[in-house]
């Protein structure tokens, strides 16, 4: 397990990427999360608005969670700020597609992180993230 060194270049406490498993969990929950938005007809309205191809959107998502669970700032050194709302504001968001998100999101998790306290705390603030995406009635 990575420690994330503190500014003085020492070895701080494990970030939540540690702790949950890395880069090898985050590559398998963003592939098992897109496998799910492909298959699921709970996510059939997520689904539409994705290009044909789910593997750019499985990469950005596979950075971005790097980085905000503490890990490498993949997606921020190659993009910026995530600034999330604005980036998908090209998509339609209303009721349907967050749900077959959070559908997709909730089997991939639990599929590969343990229950616990973190995980809990983690699902909360991604439920919250993902309706904050709506943009439309």
């Amino acid at each position: 397990m990575t420690q994330a060194p503190d500014a003085l270049g020492e070895s701080a406490a494990p970030t939540p990427y540690d702790l949950l498993g890395g880069e090898a969990m985050v590559r398998a929950f963003c592939a098992r999360f897109y496998h799910l938005m492909d298959s699921l007809p709970g996510a059939a309205a997520c689904r539409a608005v994705h290009p044909a191809s789910l593997e750019r959107a499985e990469q950005r998502l596979y950075e971005y969670l790097t980085g905000w669970l503490g890990g490498p700032p993949l997606y921020t050194s190659q993009y910026g700020h995530p600034r999330l709302r604005m980036r998908h504001m090209g998509a339609s968001i209303g009721d349907e597609e967050i749900k077959g998100w959070l559908l997709c999101f909730h089997q991939a998790w639990a599929e590969h992180v343990p229950p616990s306290p973190l995980s809990s705390t983690i699902v909360e603030r991604v439920e919250g993230l993902a309706w904050h995406m709506a943009n439309r009635a």
